[in-house]
């Protein structure tokens, strides 16, 4: 039972793409998750001169850092929406950015099921569908492994929600966000519903109604996890993923080194412990 551990860039959105890796790599990590946002900014990934450089900018730096890519997510919200143009605009770029999925050698792709809609929203539940199901051909097509993230505010909260997804659209899998979860008060059981079906795994201490905490003060217990994913025969990476946006569904502002390494070593031990047992 060897799991390769990964931090996301996430947590370091006050530095540059290139500061953030060599934290990461400095912190021991050997694996990167990273996303879009302010170190992949989608506007300027849209033309491609832009991101032929960045391509080839990101691998150099890997290179630097000795680190490899374990997730590249792309948060493409608007997959759901009733605008024909935004979600084409969002699958279009989803297409254009899965060479820089295969440039980097990234394990794998991340994306959401799209912004929220209510649950009995039939029309916004089939296009979510649609969209998820050009995506996941698209990416098959292409050879890389292709998943949805269980997150707050999109059209897959929960693993029911997420199942229902996964039986219409063949070929896809699940990133797992254990904090997501856990902050919705979503028992265990339910959590290891969705493992079978996991392909990537993010993880940050969290409570119920507080989707981030310090480490001494959430209740997601490691040696727990570490069972779970024995038991579920897992093999994916394990990202260690916090993030800077305080307030967000009770996310209190951590110091991101300080809870990284927390969260890293405290599965690591208990990973040994595991073992040893």
């Amino acid at each position: 039972m060897t799991y390769e551990f990964s931090c996301h860039t996430w947590g370091f959105n006050d530095l540059t793409l290139v500061e953030a890796l060599g934290t990461i790599a400095r912190m021991g990590f050997r694996y990167v998750d990273i996303g879009t946002g302010v170190h992949l900014n989608l506007a300027q990934l849209a033309q491609s001169h832009n991101r032929q450089q960045l391509v080839i900018d990101l691998i150099e730096n890997l290179k630097v850092f000795n680190l490899k890519v374990a997730d590249l997510y792309l948060m493409l919200p608007r997959i759901s929406v009733d605008d024909v143009k935004k979600r084409e605009t969002d699958i279009a770029l989803f297409k254009a950015l899965l060479p820089l999925a295969n440039a980097i050698h990234a394990r794998g792709v991340t994306i959401s099921t799209g912004l929220i809609h209510p649950e009995d929203d039939s029309e916004a539940y089939q296009r979510t569908i649609d969209s998820l199901k050009e995506m996941t051909e698209f990416a098959e097509s292409r050879e890389i492994p292709l998943s949805i993230e269980p997150h707050l505010d999109s059209m897959a909260q929960t693993p029911k929600q997420t199942l229902k997804i996964l039986d219409e659209v063949q070929g896809l899998d699940v990133t797992l966000d254990w904090a997501q979860l856990v902050c919705q008060n979503i028992s265990d059981k339910e959590i290891k519903s969705l493992l079978p079906r996991t392909r990537h795994i993010h993880i940050r201490q969290a409570a119920r109604n507080q989707l981030q905490l310090p480490y001494d003060r959430g209740r997601i217990k490691p040696d727990a996890v570490i069972e779970m994913l024995n038991e579920a025969d897992y093999h994916g990476n394990i990202c260690v993923e916090y993030m800077q946006m305080k307030g967000w569904h009770g996310m209190v502002e951590v110091d991101s080194v300080t809870e990284c390494v927390a969260m890293r070593d405290a599965l690591k031990d208990a990973r040994d412990r595991v073992i040893a047992s």
